[in-house]
């Protein structure tokens, strides 16, 4: 048999995503015809507003089914721009912007156009799997500060400053947190300033993606508030995806430095098309329209996550803090560790644990592992009400035939 050519050795480099991963054998299993209870995808439950859809409606009658610009157009980097002088009293020029297919391909063109080989990325852990997955596919090293549950999940500025070398080249902050839903305040975002300021060579990245879900009246604060003196080097990257429900609409966008984002435009040049025209013309909808329909996915994301925080916290070995803002939760399952399933398989990892819950009980979530900080596993919550109710319950179940030297772990509560 002849041999093939080869692959590109950056491929060993990182590896696929995990979340990718579980919706991939979740799918499979529906395939099957198994019923299954899905948490492991960040996708809201909710439709796209009916005003942002009717946008695009009338942009294809328009006949506006063309080629944009490569950083978008001209109309929908000027809603950015409002956006960002609205929400965020910050103030950017239509060249400081850029809009894409999305806010994580943005990213990736992001540092790739400030890292390479050798360089240091620094990022709390927990992290989304796809912030250390493209620091890796860059060439670059993602250093992680352990942000604890006993912390909040947040980074502190000493752990950050411990963190630093002399190859660090940027710090990602993503606020409020996947998969954690941490959420800096403004006290926080200034310790952390405090330190960044003492390294004038480092870039900084904020990922405000799920800027609008924020719980408990909290208000949602990003370092370029608190630290305006830092402009020149941090770039801010979002998307309409999370709080308008507009993930398959692909649209993201970023704003920072004029020369940082003249790189992403060299790159986006030859290496991307442009983002869709008619997914623009639905965000340009959605960043002008009222917020009306967001408080309401808000306040039901809300709901779920204290059902979910509540029935969680009431299962033998599981510890959960309620999550600031996103959609998701993130518990420990520290406690059952070592315990034995009733077909005899040990529980060694929260990546045991998920397989367990998947095979055995239908439900899926994403190992602790996938985020850099174990012994912990993901759910999202954005899924309907009744799904999530019972999906996880079923975990409660689960835990409670769990055996430890022949015990039962204990039995659900509730």
């Amino acid at each position: 048999m002849m041999s093939q050519p080869g692959l590109s050795p950056i491929l060993g480099r990182f590896k696929p995503s995990a979340i990718a991963a579980t919706i991939a054998i979740a799918a499979r299993m529906r395939a099957e015809g198994r019923d299954l209870y899905d948490f492991s995808t960040g996708e809201p439950d909710f439709d796209t507003p009916d005003h942002i859809k009717k946008a695009a409606v009338e942009a294809i009658n328009r006949g506006e089914t063309k080629y944009s610009p490569t950083d978008g157009t001209i109309a929908m980097r000027e809603a950015v721009q409002r956006k960002f002088a609205r929400d965020n009293s910050l103030t950017f020029t239509l060249p400081q912007i850029i809009v894409a297919s999305g806010a994580k391909p943005l990213l990736a063109d992001v540092l790739r156009a400030l890292a390479s080989d050798g360089d240091e990325i620094v990022l709390a852990a927990p992290c989304w799997t796809s912030h250390a997955g493209i620091i890796e596919l860059v060439g670059a090293k993602p250093v992680y500060v352990t942000a604890s549950q006993a912390q909040g999940f947040k980074m502190t500025p000493g752990g950050l400053a411990d963190a630093l070398t002399a190859r660090s080249r940027a710090v990602i902050l993503c606020s409020p947190s996947n998969p954690s839903g941490a959420t800096y305040s403004e006290a926080e975002l200034l310790g952390l300033a405090a330190v960044l300021r003492l390294h004038p060579d480092l870039w900084i990245v904020t990922d405000d993606l799920y800027e609008h879900i924020v719980f408990d009246g909290r208000r949602f604060c990003t370092l370029l508030n608190v630290a305006p003196d830092l402009a020149d080097r941090i770039v801010a990257v979002n998307g309409v995806s999370k709080a308008y429900a507009m993930t398959g609409w692909r649209i993201g966008y970023a704003a920072g430095p004029s020369r940082l984002m003249d790189a992403v435009r060299k790159l986006m040049s030859q290496a991307a098309g442009c983002p869709s025209s008619i997914s623009q013309a639905a965000a340009i909808a959605a960043l002008d329209g009222p917020l009306d329909c967001v408080e309401v996915f808000v306040a039901a994301y809300q709901a779920r996550r204290n059902r979910a925080v509540r029935a969680l916290n009431l299962f033998p070995g599981i510890s959960c803090i309620p999550p600031e803002g996103a959609f998701y939760v993130y518990p420990s399952c520290e406690g059952i560790i070592g315990t034995a399933t009733p077909k005899g398989s040990r529980i060694a990892s929260s990546t045991d644990f998920a397989r367990y819950l998947l095979e055995d009980w239908s439900v899926a979530v994403v190992p602790g592992a996938a985020f850099e900080l174990d012994p912990h596993f993901r759910i999202s919550i954005a899924t309907a009400d009744a799904e999530l109710d019972e999906g996880v319950a079923r975990i409660g179940l689960a835990i409670s035939v769990l055996g430890r030297r022949g015990n039962q772990l204990g039995v659900v509560n509730g």
